[in-house]
Order: C-alpha cells, then sequence, then structure tokens
C-alpha cells in the first residue's frame, strides 16, 4: 500500500476543501516507480486522467512515485497562464519538506490547499460548477 486508508482519507478531505471554493480540478496520482523524467511522466499521467478536458483549463496534478522519490505538480494552461512563474516550485518546495520525514498526507495537504487559495482567486466557484475529476486518489504500477 502506498498510502494508508487514514493518509488517502486526508488528502481527499483535502482536494473537495480545495474544490468547495473553486471551479479548478485538483488530482493526486501515486504509483511506485517513475520510469525516466519526473515531468515527462507526469504529462503523460495528466494527459491519461483527462485533466487538460477541464472547462477552464484548470486542471492541477500532484504526482509522486513513493520508491523513485520522485514527485511533480502540473497545472493546465488557463492556470499556469495566471499565476507566477515561480508558483509551483514554491509550492513544490513547501511539499518536499514534508515529504522527506516521509509524510506524504501533510505534505499534499500543504501543496492542495496551497494551490486551491490561487484557484479560488482565478476560477472562483460558480454556483453551476460540477466536479469534473474524481476527487479520489488515482494508483498506478
Amino acid at each position: 500500500m502506498l498510502l494508508s486508508e487514514e493518509q488517502q482519507s486526508i488528502i481527499v478531505e483535502a482536494i473537495k476543501a480545495a474544490e468547495k471554493e473553486t471551479s479548478g480540478e485538483i488530482k493526486v496520482h501515486v504509483e511506485q516507480f517513475c520510469p525516466g523524467d519526473v515531468l515527462e511522466r507526469a504529462k503523460a499521467v495528466f494527459a491519461q486522467l483527462e485533466l487538460h478536458k477541464t472547462a477552464q483549463r484548470n486542471g492541477v496534478l500532484f504526482y509522486l512515485a513513493t520508491v523513485d522519490r520522485k514527485f511533480a505538480i502540473l497545472g493546465d494552461k488557463g492556470i499556469n497562464d495566471v499565476v507566477p512563474a515561480n508558483f509551483w516550485q514554491d509550492i513544490r518546495n513547501d511539499m518536499q519538506s514534508h515529504f522527506v520525514m516521509n509524510q506524504f498526507a501533510a505534505g499534499f495537504a500543504v501543496g492542495i490547499q496551497q494551490s486551491g487559495v490561487a484557484l479560488k482567486q482565478f476560477f472562483p466557484y460558480q454556483s453551476d460548477d460540477i466536479n469534473e475529476i474524481s476527487d479520489e486518489i488515482s494508483f498506478g504500477d
């Protein structure tokens, strides 16, 4: 098991809390191994999960390969066009401080909350918003 039931619950609840305030979509994908470059793998997972198909192109993927100790954050065009250049790197740095201590749920919760703040700012929740992407964690391998 890559994440305990409790850890999964913490992460999913963080996603739900962040998405209450925004039309943005946040997805966490976890697998053991990352073949090759982490950004290329995250891009492949992003496409596989169809995060690029959100109405406002405001999907965000948090990707983690536990055994290979690699992770990445990818935002779609809509969100990337409005956040500062270093936005994802700053979140990644905050998450990494938790990940190095194997506190994956806490690290994800921090990153999800921070991305949710930006999504809320640029893509506030609208009364007709629908949840376009499942909040559940997806797993590879």
